[in-house]
């Protein structure tokens, strides 16, 4: 039986149902699970001890919306100032260029970023397949996860509709439905894991309504049913995306959800930016997700999400930093906090608190990926800890309240402990890999992806 003990906590934010929080006290933690917490001294042996003073301890945050190979296409001067859908027409054009290798490396740089920033579970969204790559390249991630030891909640994204057929993206990107439900089957089989601390579950996600069918759609949402899988797709993110929808369906985004079988409590959607008051309310009557990625929303200049009358109507309202493309970062810290920020460019009422974007990073996180064993520090749940020093010159002053100082300030340091499933997997800022070496060969991929797209295109990216 392996144990760690935690004391000496300057802070212990169990963000339970009762969001106890505890100055000093313990966590025990037992074979991977949380077997003791509480604002008393523990005096036992244990395997492992962490003093943890100065040090505020959360649960593991869960990223759930992201596009991890976009860490290789930050920040290309021609994209720099586009809107959505320029901004992913000339994205397409150097993604089409992805290969097995750049996927795995992407993968290892995108998670180990989320996981400097106290993720400990994170969601990806992979929906495009190359015809030169592998077609496994869910495959791929998995394995780049398990050597980081974090949770992962990776989608079977997809698209089924070419420019050929009247979609966005190339024809060489874009799989036959018959491949996609073919390749889904065989993920499930291999990889889900419905047991409660499982390190690998198994998502669905046709990318959005302009590059899939309806069909396919609807497809997906029968056989998550059948199989209890969560599902996942971006929604009203746009004004343009909303005047797709119209044109081409007749209807706004989330009434086309609704027929397509997609307004059900298994699902959680990216954005969900353009919302009126009844679409908000079907939302939290018929239980879906949100998935809030704020920074993309400002760096894309999509809007100001509604998330104070999301969480009034029920929904279950979590974070993403979204792909690093429309992002540019990785940092879930930087997210919660500039979910904050972005709130108060509304009216008084409809801002957002410190505790309010922490409770989406954490419980909302999970409950958006239909999982109860994550997002709290409650004994019987999983060992998911992130344990943040508060000593440092970006924080001094702020310890009136150390928990929102996490939110409103900033760090120039990374957390100083990750403990995913019982296991330490960042230690003293220390991750179990080689970052210079990974950085190092992100960016000869990351350029010569650049290279080849600008040779294919004669389109001048950068």
């Amino acid at each position: 039986m392996k144990t760690i003990l935690i004391k000496n906590a300057l802070l212990i934010a169990t963000m339970n149902d009762r969001f106890e929080e505890h100055s000093g006290g313990h966590i025990l933690i037992e074979d991977g699970l949380i077997k003791s917490i509480g604002p008393k001294t523990l005096d036992i042996q244990a395997d492992n001890i962490i003093d943890a003073t100065n040090m505020v301890v959360t649960p593991g945050f869960i990223n759930t919306h992201h596009h991890l190979y976009q860490t290789l296409t930050r920040n290309i001067p021609l994209m720099q100032d586009q809107p959505l859908f320029s901004w992913l027409s000339n994205h397409y054009e150097v993604w089409r260029e992805l290969t097995t290798e750049a996927v795995s490396i992407s993968t290892q740089t995108g998670l180990l970023e989320l996981m400097k920033s106290g993720v400990s579970t994170s969601s990806d969204h992979l929906y495009l397949f190359p015809s030169q790559a592998s077609p496994e390249l869910i495959d791929t991630e998995i394995e780049a996860a398990k050597k980081l030891g974090v949770r992962f909640q990776p989608t079977r994204g997809s698209m089924s509709l070419g420019k050929s057929k009247g979609g966005l993206p190339p024809d060489d990107v874009v799989q036959t439905e018959a491949v996609i439900q073919k390749d889904t089957e065989r993920l499930v089989a291999k990889y889900h894991q419905d047991s409660a601390g499982a390190m690998t579950r198994i998502s669905l996600a046709p990318c959005s309504p302009f590059s899939v069918t309806p069909e396919l759609m609807k497809q997906t949402a029968a056989y998550a049913r059948e199989n209890h899988l969560q599902i996942h797709t971006h929604l009203a993110e746009t004004l343009d995306e909303e005047a797709f929808c119209l044109k081409t369906f007749g209807q706004r985004p989330v009434a086309l959800m609704q027929n397509l079988n997609w307004l059900t409590p298994n699902a959680w959607y990216a954005h969900s930016v353009h919302l009126n008051d009844a679409e908000i309310s079907s939302m939290g009557e018929n239980g879906v997700g949100v998935s809030h990625c704020p920074s993309s929303n400002m760096r894309l200049g999509s809007g100001i999400a509604r998330i104070r009358e999301l969480l009034h109507a029920g929904v279950n309202v979590s974070l993403g930093v979204d792909g690093s493309a429309s992002n540019d970062s990785g940092d879930m810290l930087l997210e919660m906090r500039n979910a904050m920020l972005l709130s108060r460019l509304r009216e008084q009422d409809f801002w957002l608190s410190a505790r309010d974007v922490l409770k989406m990073a954490t419980r909302g996180g999970a409950a958006a990926l239909g999982r109860d064993d994550i997002g709290e520090l409650t004994v019987g749940k999983q060992a998911d800890l992130a344990f943040f020093k508060m000593d440092g010159l970006s924080q001094a002053g702020s310890l009136s309240d150390p928990l929102a100082a996490l939110v409103f300030t900033t760090r120039s340091r990374p957390v100083d402990h990750l403990i995913i499933n019982g296991n330490q997997v960042i230690t003293h800022g220390n991750s179990i890999i080689d970052e210079s070496v990974l950085a190092m060969q992100h960016n000869r991929i990351a350029s010569k992806m650049l290279e080849r797209a600008s040779e294919r295109t004669n389109i001048k990216f950068r």
